[in-house]
């Protein structure tokens, strides 16, 4: 398993945050303009610059604005159209490490990851399978791995856990799910609330961590500058959206001085 020292290494620091890039409708979307990317890449690079000068630690891209998102396999359109935009991303903050999110599938999200530049993914569906908002979604570990291996073996793959917005086929206990993605070699586990923005419940964290004592757990939503601190005392890294958002709406563009006051109180964090 993964231990949380080669977790840090990634991001070169203790307790990582990772910026969310909330991508306007890429073509195929429901809701996409027709206008093809150029405001698609201009929106992203402004948004990483963003959270680069309020000093996070990484930051992924996702085709957040995209519902509904495909279950199982993302269609050519959708992979092709995250490639150019994350490509463009890197390319503009080649320093800082990027992480892809192709909803729902992270088969593609590898795919993307190489032809990018990215260092991870986040596979929201990995280990079980799950009624998702969009149907039910089956993955296959054995497969992603496989294909990771084949593609490139350095991209890490951070796992949810019972993933917001949806259920497992199965209910179990969320640290016996937990287990098995780290059995089944996801370099980190994420655990959420039930919907974006909603905070992860502490205990469930908890839960967790007395299966996985010296494995990478992150926080996947809710986190702010109030309940970090306490989180931190558990989580090992969180993904940060709606927070960084003005007034707080995961619709809304990235607030500079939010996501710098948020970076201050993670900062006394790390320092305590």
């Amino acid at each position: 398993m993964t231990t949380i020292t080669e977790f840090n290494e990634v991001f070169g620091t203790s307790k990582p945050i990772i910026g969310m890039i909330h991508l306007k409708p890429l073509p195929g979307s429901p809701v996409y303009n027709g206008e093809g990317l150029s405001a698609v890449i201009a929106q992203a690079v402004e948004e990483a610059g963003k959270l680069v000068e309020g000093g996070v630690d990484g930051f992924q891209v996702e085709n957040y604005n995209d519902p509904s998102y495909f279950p199982d396999v993302a269609p050519a359109e959708t992979v092709a159209s995250l490639s150019i935009v994350a490509h463009e991303v890197h390319k503009a903050f080649p320093d800082t490490p990027m992480g892809i999110c192709l909803l729902a599938d992270p088969i593609a999200s590898i795919a993307v990851a190489h032809s990018s530049g990215a260092k991870f993914i986040r596979a929201t569906v990995f280990t079980e399978a799950s009624v998702d908002v969009s149907g039910l979604a089956i993955r296959r570990p054995h497969e992603i791995l496989r294909y990771r291996k084949f593609l490139d073996p350095s991209i890490k793959i951070f796992a949810d856990v019972h993933i917001k917005h949806s259920a497992p086929l199965a209910m179990r206990p969320i640290e016996e799910s937990a287990y098995d993605a780290a059995y089944f070699l996801a370099d980190a586990v994420i655990i959420s609330g039930k919907h974006t923005g909603f905070e992860t419940p502490l205990e469930d964290l908890k839960k967790v961590r007395g299966v996985l004592p010296e494995y990478p757990i992150m926080v996947g939503s809710g986190m702010n500058k109030a309940n970090a601190g306490k989180i931190f005392e558990v989580a090992s890294g969180a993904f940060v959206g709606s927070t960084f958002k003005i007034d707080g709406d995961s619709y809304k563009s990235i607030d500079s001085d939010r996501v710098k006051d948020f970076m201050r109180v993670i900062k006394e964090i790390r320092n305590r």
